[in-house]
């Protein structure tokens, strides 16, 4: 410790190599866990082993090229015959849930707020691992008979009930009055995840069973007489207005293993009841965060390459110096080996010199980790996850790194003839 003391600026600058190499440690490897952890939550929020179709409105160009006089062609759209269809030909099924968005206004005690009247079944909130806080669930009477009741987020809990209790009260939508029966617990998730995964804010939303909002909302699978005015007038540039009885449906199986193959029994089913037409969109949310984990993990394999790259440089860095710190002080070593010293005494000597830089280098590269974790999280906004492992992991990295370079100088001051080393100058 005198030796490293003594040589303050040599030292600091042996351990830079140690340094920038555990910060690039710790900086990767809180990357690396806050990237999974990120990807977990938003595993949480779409549920496992689920396969998503979207309705979408195709272009017109689009669907043109699929007929063979050039007229267009028709499809029925994405209805729960599709969803009877898919129940009797896919196996290893285990949930099917049916979706209708209805954007609306809800009034409730002279309150008012546009927001999503969401048509659906309780597979909904098993899929979606969503459970109430207060009241119950869709009973099937209620879905059978397409009965006016509800399940409200808590914001809209929040907004319309603040005080009271508002199971049994009324909320109106659009012109439907509904009775509320439920309340969902709340869902805390970040805005990001809810972004990136094209998903709702369930805390704002109002549910209903998925009958109630075909017989008193709309059905967007009735053709009225206006329709087909618009039909017939070929001539007139009519914007496509959105046709599917169903905006979304979600399946899940019963293994992740059957997700890719039963996504192209579904597309072939769909295919064939659309009359060719790609009106929907299939997504395997789960395989698609698994491709993103996959980027991650090649990410994440660069970093440690390059903290690798850091560590070796450093250690070598260490090397070099304490050989020639052997150099400088070989009438020292003669000095201790007349007045006693064997030669595990110098190995120890040296070899503790060369631990002791890198663990000061590791300490000082973990606080530099620690702050560039931080300004990644805050100015790249990517989130950054530190844990106590990696912390420990690093100070071992950077002690093994002192005692495996460190060996070879130590070896060569011990091995120094002490006549000789005593004649230096």
């Amino acid at each position: 410790m005198e030796a490293v003391f003594a040589n303050r600026l040599r030292a600091i600058l042996t351990a830079l190599g140690i340094i920038f190499g555990v910060s690039a440690v710790i900086a990767m490897l809180a990357i690396g866990m806050g990237a999974k952890q990120s990807i977990l939550e938003q595993m949480k929020l779409i549920g496992t082993n689920n396969i998503v179709i979207q309705g979408i409105v195709p272009e017109e160009e689009a669907s043109e090229e699929n007929s063979e006089d050039g007229k267009r062609s028709w499809s029925p759209g994405l209805t729960l015959e599709d969803v009877i269809a898919i129940e009797r030909t896919l196996p290893n099924l285990e949930q099917v849930n049916p979706e209708i968005i209805l954007p609306t206004t809800a009034i409730q005690a002279g309150k008012l707020q546009k927001l999503k009247c969401i048509g659906t079944t309780n597979a909904f909130f098993e899929l979606n691992s969503l459970a109430t806080a207060q009241g119950h669930l869709f009973h099937p009477v209620h879905i059978e008979k397409g009965e006016s009741v509800c399940i409200i987020g808590k914001s809209v809990q929040t907004k319309f009930f603040p005080e009271g209790d508002p199971i049994g009260q009324k909320i109106k939508c659009g012109n439907t009055w509904l009775r509320v029966i439920g309340v969902l617990d709340r869902r805390i998730a970040s805005n990001d995840n809810l972004e990136s995964l094209g998903i709702r804010d369930y805390n704002s939303d109002v549910y209903i069973p998925v009958t109630t909002a075909l017989l008193r909302f709309k059905d967007r699978a009735k053709v009225s007489k206006e329709d087909l005015k618009k039909r017939r007038n070929s001539n007139a540039s009519v914007k496509e207005e959105n046709y599917h009885q169903l905006d979304r449906l979600t399946l899940r199986v019963t293994d992740s293993k059957y997700l890719q193959a039963s996504a192209d029994v579904v597309a072939r089913i769909l295919k064939r009841r659309h009359r060719n037409i790609l009106d929907y969109e299939i997504q395997v949310p789960e395989l698609l965060l698994q491709q993103q984990q996959k980027t991650q993990d090649t990410f994440n394999f660069v970093l440690a390459i390059i903290a690798g790259i850091s560590l070796l440089v450093g250690g070598i860095g260490i090397m070099n110096i304490m050989l020639a710190s052997v150099l400088e002080r070989i009438k020292e070593i003669g000095v201790r080996r007349s007045l006693g010293a064997n030669q595990k005494d110098i190995i120890y000597q040296f070899l503790f010199e060369a631990i002791f830089i890198s663990l000061i280098g590791g300490l000082l590269g973990v606080v530099l980790g620690v702050v560039a974790a931080n300004v990644v999280a805050s100015y790249a906004e990517i989130p950054t996850v530190i844990t106590v492992w990696s912390i420990i992991l690093s100070f071992g990295v950077a002690a093994s790194i002192g005692l495996l370079f460190g060996i070879f100088p130590a070896r060569k001051a011990a091995q120094q003839d002490p006549i000789k080393a005593l004649r230096s100058e």
